[in-house]
Parts: structure tokens; C-alpha cells; sequence
């Protein structure tokens, strides 16, 4: 909290990730990190509905974010508490697409970082984006091990959730043959 200067305390962190192959079985997913760990029973998959952003890494996140935060705003029931902090998989667009949703559905204070893998793809050399600034950490800071930690668990989800949407596809249409 202190290298992003983050006024409140963090108590509760959502980071989304979205997952598909060539823009089928899309599905964008949410996991919660709280001070008991990972909280599964906050754990969120979306079904991708907009079939023009199917595929579209910004406008599936842009549809999977208004559909979680604009349900507390309508005060929902059911609706999940805001967090205290919204982590996006993703680098500089991600960050400036998911600032933008978030102003415009009023949640100007909503603190938010995205984290961009570095070049090769290789962990440890990844950019954290905050406030229109770029971040970099030290290979063995604690910090960037956490907040890898949560991309992974997120990434993780987002892929089993998806793998098994596929496997649900490939199976109804073998029966439908």
C-alpha cells in the first residue's frame, strides 16, 4: 500500500482475468483475496454475452465489470460487498479501460492497478500500472511475489472455469450429432 500510496487499508482485493481460445467459450472470472486468504465463496465466472466483444481482451473486461460493480450500485441483493482494491490481469489499456468504467459508474475512489507480464512473458519482470504510472519491482521483493500470487490464482480459475465451459460445449454438441 505504501509504493501506491493507497489511502485506506486493503482488506479485501477482486482480480479478473479473462479466458477463451480464438474468441469461443469466452468467460471472464473474478477471485477475492481477504485477511483469511483466498475466499472462494466470492469467486465470480461470467459467461461472455455481448457477442461483438467476444475475443476483445478490453471490451470483455469492460462487460465483466459493469456487470459486478453496476449490480452494487442498483443494491442488488445478492450483490457482492465492494472491495477495497480491484487488481486487473493486463498492462496500460486494461488499466485506462477499467479506470474509465469505474469513473463512469461513480467510483472515481475505487483504488485499481493492473498487472502487465514483462517481455517474454517471463514472471519476476512484470509492470504494475496505478494512477497512470508504471511500477517495477526488485525480483525478490515480497510484494511482487503477492501480487504474482494473486494474477496466478486468478489466471488459474479463469482457465479451469473455461476448460470446463469447453468441455460442456464439446459434450452437448457430440449429443446433438
Amino acid at each position: 500500500t505504501v509504493k501506491f500510496r493507497l489511502s485506506q487499508n486493503i482488506d479485501l482485493i477482486e482480480v479478473y482475468d479473462n479466458s477463451h481460445i480464438q474468441g469461443t467459450d469466452c468467460i471472464g472470472a473474478l477471485i477475492t483475496f481477504g485477511n483469511e486468504g483466498f475466499e472462494k465463496k466470492r469467486y465470480r465466472k461470467f459467461n461472455i454475452k455481448d457477442n461483438s466483444v467476444k475475443g476483445d481482451d478490453y471490451g470483455m473486461l469492460k462487460e465483466v465489470l459493469f456487470r459486478r460493480f453496476s449490480k452494487v450500485l442498483k443494491e442488488k441483493s445478492g450483490a457482492l460487498s465492494l472491495p477495497d482494491l480491484v487488481m486487473i490481469d493486463g498492462g496500460k489499456g486494461q488499466y485506462s479501460i477499467s479506470r474509465e468504467l469505474l469513473n463512469e459508474l461513480g467510483l472515481h475512489d475505487m483504488p485499481l492497478i493492473a498487472i502487465a507480464k514483462g517481455k517474454n512473458r517471463n514472471a519476476g519482470n512484470e509492470t504494475i500500472y496505478h494512477k497512470n504510472k508504471e511500477y517495477k519491482f526488485e525480483k525478490n521483493d515480497p510484494l511482487l511475489f503477492f501480487i504474482q500470487r494473486l494474477r496466478d490464482e486468478a489466471h488459474r480459475f479463469a482457465i479451469s472455469t473455461h476448460r470446463a465451459k469447453r468441455k460442456k460445449g464439446l459434450s452437448r454438441s457430440l449429443l446433438d450429432q
